[in-house]
């Protein structure tokens, strides 16, 4: 895998509170490419959480969820993919034990997206209906499972038992059907084997924000900025959340990772 370097951007959208939260912690080792150049990472974490509860619970919870996730995964030993997944059982503790030292914050959770970067590629795991992407030779693609109940809307559209216009209007389509709340997790989505990058891709982690934005328009950001780098891709697809204007914006959050050649 070539060495990388990342950048977060968010909105709070049209809420007055923001309820994501995202960190990437590196592995230390930079490596320069040049030597007059700046130095990039070889191996980290990447975590972002997209919080439920209110102006307090969500934002408490998005950031016990990565703090938590990252403290483990970087401490912990062995395979990363069991690393990823015992990081997100601490995290989900965390939250159980949040709430059990206050009743009143009954309720609260998070989506994860967990990601580790390493020579082999990236990995990750998820729960919840925050995407992962991976941009690569101007094709956009979302690499994780979406656990809110809009893949089972489309699946009724399939059987002809809704209409597409209903189905993108159904008030139900971002209720979720797995989250990290401190419970037994439901669903969650684990990669199979490291997904090996290449110089010139991009990994993108979001809260369901970005939705607002056609996947063709968040491919034709990446591609129109990617000379510039991570923040510079970050931003842009900020900006064009915020330029739509939309009355009921969600807050957005991206944590962006380019592969360098």
């Amino acid at each position: 895998m070539p060495p990388f370097e990342h950048a977060v951007a968010a909105t709070r959208g049209a809420r007055d509170y923001q309820e994501d939260t995202a960190a990437f912690l590196s592995g230390g080792d930079p490596i320069a490419l040049s030597n007059d150049g700046p130095e990039y990472d070889r191996s980290g974490f990447a975590v972002l959480a997209d919080g439920m509860g209110g102006h307090t619970g969500g934002a408490l919870a998005s950031r016990t969820v990565c703090d938590h996730f990252l403290k483990h995964a970087v401490a912990s030993t062995g395979d990363l993919s069991e690393r990823l997944i015992s990081a997100l059982g601490a995290a989900n503790a965390a939250i159980a034990s949040k709430i059990v030292q206050n009743p009143l914050l009954s309720g609260m959770g998070s989506t994860l997206i967990g990601a580790a970067f390493s020579p082999a590629g990236v990995e990750w795991v998820s729960v919840g209906d925050s995407p992962l992407f991976l941009f690569r030779r101007g094709e956009l693609a979302v690499l994780n499972e979406d656990h809110s109940l809009a893949p089972e809307l489309e699946r009724m559209v399939a059987e002809g038992k809704l209409t597409a216009e209903e189905a993108r209007h159904d008030p139900r389509r971002h209720m979720l059907r797995s989250a990290v709340t401190g419970e037994e997790i439901d669903l969650l989505d684990v990669s199979r084997q490291p997904l090996k990058l290449e110089p010139g891709d991009f990994i993108i982690l979001a809260s369901d924000g970005i939705a607002t934005l056609e996947t063709s328009e968040v491919a034709r950001l990446v591609q129109g900025y990617a000379k510039d780098g991570a923040a510079a891709v970050a931003r842009a697809i900020i900006r064009a959340i915020e330029s739509i204007k939309e009355p009921y914006q969600d807050n957005a959050t991206v944590l962006v990772v380019r592969a360098v050649g």
